[in-house]
């Protein structure tokens, strides 16, 4: 869940940790949030930094039109063959990108920072902005937006917690910061997170932590 060649990590650590199998943010199942919030009923979705989530598959299966941005195309391949999905590279584009034969899916190859493409209906982020580093948050936003159209309904899925006894990422998102970036969100949801989160969280002494679950009210 982290991206850009500067962003958390290292784009070569980020690679490194699909090489590895060190995924330890990867939801099996997942993610309760967007199953219990999501409201959009039609239109396209982009979902940054998405890794091999079975998100993905849940939102084309409802119709919708999907868009992964992933760096590693390792997590790309897997998502395709463990939810047992037939796929194609599509020729031409700028970067790699692979599309399901059977449901309307899309993943694209490389840097979120450098894709082109939308404007989108919709936005789902689990995990995403709190794995930028947060002095590049504000860069991630701006290339967010730019792809959106100027309505687009969005659904964020933050974490947040004590910085002060262990450090991202993923990095903590607090209610101010979102706020200066998305006025119109709304808190509809939060869970505690604690069984999910990094082994060096708990090993740092970190007991609380907090999946909190954003919808645009409009």
């Amino acid at each position: 869940m982290t991206e850009r060649p500067s962003s958390g990590m290292e784009s070569e650590d980020w690679l490194d940790r699909w090489e590895n199998g060190c995924t330890g943010w990867h939801e099996v199942d997942g993610n309760a949030g967007l199953k219990s919030h999501w409201n959009v009923d039609t239109g396209s979705v982009l979902v940054p930094l998405c890794g091999k989530s079975p998100d993905l598959l849940w939102l084309a299966k409802r119709g919708h039109e999907v868009v992964g941005i992933e760096l590693a195309e390792k997590a790309i391949h897997e998502f395709f063959a463990e939810q047992g999905l037939n796929y194609l590279k599509v020729d031409g584009e700028a970067m790699p990108t692979f599309r399901s034969e059977s449901l309307p899916l899309t993943l694209v190859c490389g840097d979120y920072f450098e894709f082109v493409g939308g404007p989108f209906d919709a936005l789902y982020d689990r995990g995403s902005i709190v794995a930028i580093n947060p002095a590049i948050r504000p860069d991630y936003v701006r290339q967010t937006k730019a792809l959106l159209k100027p309505h687009a309904s969005r659904l964020v899925i933050a974490l947040e917690y004590d910085q002060d006894v262990v450090n991202g990422p993923p990095f903590s998102l607090l209610t101010d910061e979102l706020s200066d970036y998305w006025q119109d969100l709304e808190r509809v949801g939060v869970a505690d997170d604690i069984d999910n989160c990094p082994p060096k969280f708990r090993a740092a002494g970190l007991t609380n932590i907090a999946e909190v679950v954003w919808r645009s009210s409009g």
